[in-house]
């Protein structure tokens, strides 16, 4: 199997649940999203809701990409991890801090 850094589990219904033990201890968060796929809508709506998420997905990997890898130790990455996943504004608010002072 590839050696893996990060694991993140996307489904809404997966929070809370045992996740696998995955090889060389990846770090892992949850990052839940509604699944586009069990909207139920017009064409033009459930696309709109595909984008959504997409924006969605997007905004938290950007969040993500530029996060001081070097200079956190394990325990902050993965509060950082959490704190992107849950929408928390004061990660995003410290992530923009941490990304001018670079």
């Amino acid at each position: 199997a590839p050696q893996m850094d990060f694991v993140f589990t996307v489904c809404d219904n997966a929070a809370g649940e045992q996740c696998p033990i995955w090889p060389g201890q990846p770090i892992s968060a949850h990052w839940g999203f509604a699944d586009p796929a069990a909207f139920e809508g017009s064409e033009a709506e459930t696309r709109a809701q595909f984008q959504e998420i997409f924006r969605q997905i997007r905004a938290r990997i950007e969040i993500f990409v530029e996060l001081p890898f070097a200079q956190l130790e394990r325990l902050a990455l993965e509060k950082r991890l959490r704190e992107i996943g849950a929408g928390d504004p004061a990660a995003q608010a410290r992530q923009s801090e941490e990304g001018a002072a670079q």
